[in-house]
């Protein structure tokens, strides 16, 4: 454990997690990001991001797969200790947990304690990312677990085991669905929706996708009343 003075513990760059179906533009939200950007691709939806300048790729192939544990955690080491990035990207994190699982799966005899392992590799994962000094965007799959009562609340969450998704989650500063409505783009990180959702970097619970990064400054009165 390390010992900080009051008033002396350093900022830390924010983490992000966004699940939503296919097709809403999880992977695009990445262009956002200020600075150098490493995107690890495990569904291999690269195309959004075709043409970035500031944006290096990991895509993974299908031989990586039974070393995809090891691998993951070199690579993301080695980022962290080049200090070439300032933003590093997870994309899809359900794919990745597919294919941890599978392997968890076949190197075990007792398939009781698969899932812990899961979530241990996860929370693990996570706390790396949390101690890289790099911002963190990670996105998932979207589950409809159909209607809730009246409302349809509590009806979406992201496609992961849930104790994996909470040990991996646990440590992101923000957690939000990304949805498309008449024809445009939002994000929902109210918690009290019964979807899952945080936020901890301000007071937004629902706003346009484009604003993830920087929020759109609201008019004050005054100034309202001078365009009138």
């Amino acid at each position: 454990m390390k010992f900080y003075k009051a008033g002396e513990i350093p900022e830390v760059p924010h983490m992000y997690f966004i699940y939503g179906d296919g097709g809403t533009g999880k992977t695009s939200l990445f262009k956002q990001f200020q600075g150098k950007k490493i995107l690890f691709s495990f569904d291999r939806s690269t195309n959004p991001l075709r043409g970035q300048k500031d944006t290096d790729f990991m895509v993974i192939e299908e031989q990586d797969f039974a070393n995809v544990q090891n691998l993951v955690t070199g690579f993301i080491q080695r980022i962290i200790n080049s200090g070439d990035y300032d933003a590093i990207a997870l994309d899809n994190v359900s794919s990745l947990q597919n294919i941890v699982l599978d392997n968890i799966d076949h190197a075990s005899k007792d398939n009781r304690q698969n899932y812990q392992k899961l979530q241990l590799w996860f929370r693990q994962l996570a706390t790396m990312l949390r101690e890289s000094n790099m911002t963190v965007f990670a996105t998932a799959h979207q589950v409809d677990n159909g209607a809730g009562g009246l409302t349809g609340a509590g009806r979406y969450g992201a496609d992961m085991n849930e104790k994996t998704f909470n040990a991996f989650t646990s440590v992101f500063d923000f957690v939000g669905r990304l949805y498309v409505e008449d024809d445009q783009r939002w994000i929902d990180c109210n918690p009290e929706s019964g979807n899952h959702g945080k936020n901890r970097i301000d007071e937004r619970k629902k706003f346009h996708a484009e604003e993830l990064i920087e929020p759109k400054q609201e008019e004050s009165k005054e100034d309202k009343k001078g365009v009138a």
